[in-house]
């Protein structure tokens, strides 16, 4: 009796035990299903912070940012120049550019032609302005070939040179148009490769934004591009020197709403760049 008594008993615990580890087994499933719907909601979210909701639009961005009243069209031309020949091609150039940037034969303006003093070493940067867009760029760059000067100034610079590339962009609308200036300045070229899709975003905080750099007149033209590597974004300063810029760039972090600016446009960039410029003689921003 005693016996069937204790084998009984051994048959009921090793059942409560069945059942614990059954049970366990099944609690610690339902809480990984629930860990895991947990998790696959949290990555959602986190994952939705990050997709971008693009309203429908019926208009290119660059109708949308440019400016209506005119059709200027501007070419960033960056030159990499021999380091040992760069006194002899900023010669070539004040030879030459003002003679094209003074005559009315042409439609273009030559807004800006510095040398980078910090970033890329040796390399010329031209800004030109074609009043009349695509029609003017077009009509100049077919005089220019029967110009005999300036394929010769061509053919002599190619000699010179290690690489070259070029933009045609458009200018925002909220940003003043580039004038000539009164020196002696260093000018700051800020470009953005920005993440395709984002310019329009990109025009909508700058716009508002713009009012914050212009307190000591620094801000000089803002480009976007149109031709070349797209989703660019160019923006050019005027500073006295470089403890004017660092005293005008700190200024701005003290006025309200400009952390706001950066805090949204910084995650529309994918890479960005500074060059400080000065500017050559013939430069009409001195």
């Amino acid at each position: 009796m005693a016996t069937r008594v204790l084998q009984n008993v051994g048959r009921g615990l090793s059942q409560a035990r069945s059942k614990v580890h059954n049970g366990g087994q099944l609690l610690l499933t339902a809480r990984g299903l629930s860990a895991s719907s947990h998790k696959n909601r949290e990555d959602s979210w986190f994952k939705s912070l990050f997709v971008r909701k693009v309203d429908p639009r019926k208009d290119a961005h660059s109708h949308l940012l440019a400016k209506k009243e005119d059709s200027n069209l501007y070419k960033i031309q960056f030159h990499n120049v021999k380091p040992e020949c760069l006194d002899a091609y900023n010669k070539l150039c004040e030879n030459v550019l003002p003679s094209i940037h003074s005559d009315p034969h042409y439609p273009c303006e030559l807004v800006g032609t510095w040398n980078t003093w910090y970033g890329e070493q040796d390399q010329a940067v031209h800004l030109w302005r074609y009043r009349g867009g695509y029609p003017a760029l077009t009509e100049v760059m077919n005089k220019l070939r029967m110009n005999k000067e300036f394929m010769e100034y061509r053919n002599e610079r190619g000699k010179m040179l290690l690489s070259r590339r070029n933009q045609l962009l458009l200018e925002f609308s909220f940003w003043n148009e580039p004038l000539p200036r009164k020196g002696p300045l260093i000018y700051e070229l800020r470009s953005y490769q920005l993440r395709p899709g984002t310019m329009i975003e990109w025009g909508n905080y700058w716009a508002r934004a713009i009012r914050y750099r212009q307190q000591n007149e620094e801000a000089v033209g803002g480009f976007f591009s149109q031709i070349g590597s797209l989703y660019m974004v160019h923006h050019l300063w005027a500073y006295k020197d470089l403890q004017s810029r660092e005293d005008t760039r700190n200024s701005a972090w003290q006025m309200e709403g400009w952390d706001e600016v950066v805090y949204y446009t910084v995650p529309l960039i994918q890479h960005m760049e500074s060059r400080i410029m000065i500017p050559l003689k013939i430069s009409p921003l001195k």
